[in-house]
Order: C-alpha cells, then sequence, then structure tokens
C-alpha cells in the first residue's frame, strides 16, 4: 500500500512541464516552452534548405545574436523577400519549430496571412483593434515572442501603424528584461530584382554562391523604397530603420528542384531514383522562355507532384 504506481504518459509530460517551467523558460500554460536550438536550425537550413545561401547565413546570424543579447535594444525585424516557393515559408516554420517545442501550435507564435486575416478594406479599424489586442496578450502571455506575417506586401499600411510600436526601440531598460519579440515579414516583393541579379551572375559564367548580401540589399532596398503602391508600407519600414535584414530568396534552378523532390520521397519513406527526380523536376515551368533557368513556382507543388510516381 505504501508503493505509488510508476508516472507514465501525460502524467510524467505535466510534471516535467511544470519543473522546466519553474525555471521561467516558458508561458503561464505550460505549452510554449522555449527551447532556442540555434544548432538544430543551423543543421536543418543546411540539410534542407536548397540554393539559400544568403537567408541560411542572415537568418542564423540574426536570430542567435538577437537571443544572445543581454538587452536587445528592439525586437528583431526580418523581412523575407523572393519568388513564391523558393523557401520563405519554410524557413519561417523551422524558426519557429526551433525556438518553441510546440513550433507554429505555440501559444507564443502567432501567424497572419494577409488576404486571410485581413479581406476586407472597410473592417480596417476593427482589424487594427484585433491585432494590437493579440500582439499585446501574446507579449504578456510569453517572455519571447514570434510573429510571422505572409504576404506582407498586401497588408495595408494602417495595419503596419498598429504594429509598427510594437517594432519600436523599447522604451524603457527593464522592457527588453521582461519580453523579446522576433517579426518575420514574408513578401514576393522584390522577387524580380533578386532574379535579374541571379541571371546576370549566370550569363557571366559566375556561380550563385558569389552573390554577395551586400549586393542584393542594396539593389532590393532601391526598389522597396520607390513609392509604388504596393511596397508603401515597407518603404515606411525601411526608412524608419525598423527592419533589421532583409533577407533574400534566391530563384531555385533544376538541381534544387531536384533536391526538393528527393525531400518529399525521403519524407514519405518512399523509393526514388535519379530518373524520377529528374522527371519531377521536368514538370515544373522554368523561365526566362530562352534560358528556361529558373523554376517559376520554385518548389511549391513539388510533393504534390511525386504522386504521379506512385506505384
Amino acid at each position: 500500500p505504501g508503493w505509488s504506481l510508476p508516472l507514465v504518459g501525460q502524467d510524467y509530460l505535466e510534471i516535467l512541464s511544470a519543473w522546466y517551467c519553474s525555471f521561467g523558460k516558458c508561458c503561464q500554460t505550460g505549452d510554449c516552452r522555449i527551447v532556442n536550438n540555434i544548432t538544430g536550425l543551423e543543421a536543418d537550413l543546411s540539410e534542407q534548405l536548397h540554393g539559400q545561401h544568403l537567408a541560411k547565413e542572415v537568418v542564423v546570424r540574426a536570430v542567435q545574436g538577437f537571443l544572445q543579447s543581454p538587452q536587445p535594444k528592439k525586437a528583431l525585424v526580418l523581412s523575407f523577400h523572393g519568388w513564391s516557393g523558393t523557401g520563405k515559408n519554410f524557413v519561417a516554420r523551422m524558426v519557429a519549430s526551433h525556438l518553441y517545442r510546440d513550433g507554429l501550435r505555440s501559444d507564443c507564435v502567432r501567424v497572419f496571412i494577409s488576404l486571410l486575416h485581413f479581406p476586407h478594406h472597410k473592417y480596417l479599424d476593427s482589424y487594427k483593434a484585433q491585432l494590437r489586442r493579440q500582439l499585446s496578450e501574446t507579449l504578456q502571455l510569453c517572455r519571447q515572442s514570434l510573429f510571422i506575417f505572409d504576404e506582407a506586401e498586401k497588408l495595408h499600411s494602417s495595419l503596419l501603424d498598429a504594429i509598427r510600436p510594437f517594432m519600436a526601440p523599447y522604451g524603457n531598460e527593464g522592457q527588453a528584461d521582461q519580453q523579446r519579440s522576433i517579426f518575420l515579414f514574408l513578401s514576393n516583393l522584390g522577387g524580380n530584382t533578386i532574379n535579374e541579379v541571379a541571371l546576370d551572375f549566370w550569363r557571366a559564367g559566375r556561380a550563385r554562391e558569389e552573390i554577395s548580401m551586400e549586393l542584393l540589399e542594396q539593389r532590393l532596398r532601391l526598389e522597396l523604397q520607390e513609392p509604388a503602391e504596393n511596397s508603401y508600407a515597407h518603404s515606411h519600414l525601411l526608412r524608419e530603420n525598423l527592419i533589421d535584414f532583409l533577407v533574400p530568396f534566391l530563384p531555385l534552378e533544376f538541381h534544387h528542384v531536384k533536391l526538393c523532390a528527393r525531400d518529399a520521397f525521403l519524407a514519405r519513406g518512399l523509393p526514388y531514383s535519379e530518373a524520377t527526380l529528374d522527371e519531377v523536376a521536368r514538370m515544373m515551368v522554368f523561365v526566362p522562355k530562352e534560358e528556361k533557368l529558373f523554376s517559376a513556382q520554385g518548389c511549391k507543388s513539388v510533393p504534390q507532384r511525386i504522386n504521379y510516381f506512385l506505384p
């Protein structure tokens, strides 16, 4: 009668969670524990993100530097730019899954998709109030928050006004100790500029790995600061120095698409051959018309296309 049953399953997890939370590393709910596995993030990006030498380096360096800083002056703001299917969402998911135990499901991670969450201009005032409230609540709940804004180029400038105070330099010394936040903006803006640089390098017989961050960031800043209607919000963030890093995602070539196909087969535990990977890649549309160098959709839809090759 003096013996108790061993702790199993959920009971054990709850006690472990409570113990972990006693160190103040997670929210009160216990379901958004912070893991900040930078080593894992770097390793997984190296293995699974193809053709993006700049994005790999910038994201790891920026996130690691921010988390290791004893007193950051402001939130970390990264703006991802490039064509659809080049890895922007993939990297955002990776960041979430390596900073939080529950990844995108964590209460400390909020994802906003412009056309899904803020579709109607006539409700902008209501959206602004909701957005402010959601950001405030997450920051109160969590010592470290991650906010992801997908389709950022479609985000109305007045919604940026609602977000701006949360990205601005901290007003007092203690604020950085109490909470840290990371903002990721994912945008197709600048994709053509990035592709032109990549194409120029290819035509000059130079490796794409020679493309430098300085060159692309300079070109991107010039494009984003133009008074075009769709870049209006971004240009304001740039002028106010709220964006810490512009992260360029290069267009993907045939061999990168093959690597994505290989990953898709491996993820489902399916056998594949080099010839099969070639066939999957050939199903994609490649541009420009003459060179047929870059996949118009990047690696988007590759996982679906391998269904054609199932036995």
